[in-house]
C-alpha cells in the first residue's frame, strides 16, 4: 500500500514538473521566438518609405533573424543586400557616395532594404506577394511569373511560384509579418 502511494506521489510530481515546464516555456518572451531589434530604424524607414513596419521586420527575420552576416552569394547585413543592388539603389535614390562597407551598419542596411521594398511594391502596383518573391528571386523571374499568371487570367499565387526556396521564403515572410503585427504593435509604432 505504501509503495503504491509512493508511486502515485512520484507520478503526480512528474506530471507537475511537466506542467510547470510547459508553463515556463509558454511564458518565454516573444522576442526569443521572434526577435525584434533596431525598431527605431525600422519605424523611421517605414514612415519615410510608406511601408508596413511589420513587413520590414518580417523580411529581416526571414533573411537573417536579426543577425547580420554575409551570404554565400555576397549579400550583406540584416536585409541581405547585394552590393550591386545597393549601388543601383544608391544611384536611383540620388546618393553620391556609397561604400559596400556601409551595408554593415543596420540603419544603412535597413534604409537600402526598405527603399528596395518600396521600389518593388511600386513596380507590382502595391501587391505584397510578388514584391516579397522579387526580394528573394529577383525582378526578372517574378515579372515572368506574374506575366504567366496574367495570361491565365489570374494573379500570382504562392503555390504557383516555381522556385521552392522562394515559395518557402514568401510563406515565411507573410507568416512573420502577421506575427510581428500581433506581437509587437507598440514597438513597431502601429498603435
Amino acid at each position: 500500500m505504501l509503495r503504491r502511494r509512493l508511486r502515485i506521489v512520484v507520478v503526480l510530481a512528474a506530471i507537475g514538473g511537466v506542467i510547470a515546464g510547459i508553463a515556463l516555456t509558454a511564458k518565454v518572451r516573444p522576442e526569443r521566438r521572434l526577435p525584434l531589434e533596431d525598431q527605431t530604424a525600422i519605424k523611421a524607414q517605414a514612415k519615410q518609405k510608406q511601408l508596413d513596419p511589420a513587413l520590414i521586420a518580417a523580411v529581416i527575420y526571414a533573411e537573417t533573424k536579426f543577425v547580420p552576416r554575409e551570404s554565400s552569394a555576397g549579400a550583406e547585413g540584416l536585409m541581405q543586400i547585394l552590393p550591386s543592388t545597393a549601388e543601383f539603389l544608391a544611384k536611383r535614390s540620388g546618393g553620391t557616395e556609397f561604400s559596400t562597407a556601409d551595408l554593415a551598419h543596420p540603419e544603412v542596411n535597413i534604409a537600402y532594404g526598405s527603399y528596395y521594398l518600396r521600389y518593388l511594391l511600386n513596380h507590382y502596383g502595391g501587391e505584397e506577394l510578388p514584391t516579397i518573391a522579387a526580394y528573394n528571386a529577383g525582378l526578372t523571374n517574378v515579372d515572368r511569373w506574374v506575366a504567366k499568371a496574367k495570361e491565365e487570367g489570374k494573379s500570382l499565387s504562392v503555390d504557383e511560384i516555381p522556385f521552392p526556396e522562394t515559395r518557402a521564403y514568401v510563406k515565411r515572410v507573410l507568416g512573420a509579418e502577421q506575427a510581428y503585427r500581433r506581437l509587437y504593435p507598440k514597438q513597431l509604432g502601429m498603435e
